[in-house]
């Protein structure tokens, strides 16, 4: 059996990695880092070059980037259903939505920057808070369509990790930007936060990075 350890911050991109694995029923270790400077510690550095998460290390090898995780462990476990194989008739679609989640991710890694990491007032723009949101609301634009066929899920197979990976960035966007122009997109959102998977995946009351509900845009100075 192959030795799986996963490189996770709560409420960070790693908690894609750590849903699909909790999908895939796979033995795995978690390895919890605090969303810091120690990320940048020489130590893991030799696990993650950048200092990021999530890292997988697997059968003595490393590897980092959720993308890629996500397609290699999908490959790896191929009979749990959650990957789309080359010759699969939705092969492309799937692609295209494991990795549309980076889309949405960029747009909230910009809006925690102003909301969280910034310190200092004057550090942070209501201009940008209000252009990222609603880049995020464009996102969901295209999600809303994808689910107007109508289907549960965003490929017509069935559940996959396109799911889970557009899906755990959903959850950190609605940090920033509600769905409630968007009510298909949150009927899928709230069927994938039903899952045991989803639910095993959150963290607990404190390992929190994102302390409220929700951000909203600051009002553009007069």
């Amino acid at each position: 059996m192959s030795r799986i350890v996963l490189h996770h911050c709560p409420q960070t991109r790693s908690m894609r990695s750590l849903w699909l694995l909790f999908e895939l029923d796979v033995p795995f270790e978690i390895v919890e880092h605090a969303f810091d400077k120690s990320l940048r510690a020489p130590a893991y550095l030799l696990v993650s070059p950048a200092g990021r998460v999530p890292a997988l290390e697997i059968d003595g090898a490393r590897m980092f980037e959720t993308g890629a995780i996500t397609e290699y462990l999908c490959e790896r476990f191929p009979d749990v259903g959650l990957g789309r194989e080359a010759d699969h008739a939705e092969r492309m679609e799937w692609l295209v939505w494991v990795h549309f989640a980076e889309t949405i991710s960029q747009h909230v890694a910009a809006l925690t920057q102003q909301h969280i990491v910034l310190r200092d007032d004057t550090m942070r723009s209501p201009a940008v808070m209000k252009l990222e949101a609603a880049r995020l609301s464009k996102c969901y634009d295209a999600i809303e369509a994808r689910l107007n066929a109508p289907r549960d899920t965003l490929l017509d197979a069935g559940f996959s990790a396109a799911d889970i990976s557009v899906g755990q960035a959903m959850y950190l966007a609605l940090k920033f930007c509600t769905l409630e122009q968007h009510p298909k997109t949150a009927a899928w959102f709230k069927h994938l936060q039903a899952r045991e998977a989803f639910q095993k995946s959150l963290p607990d009351g404190d390992s929190l990075l994102y302390k409220q509900d929700f951000y909203a845009p600051w009002d553009m100075p007069e």
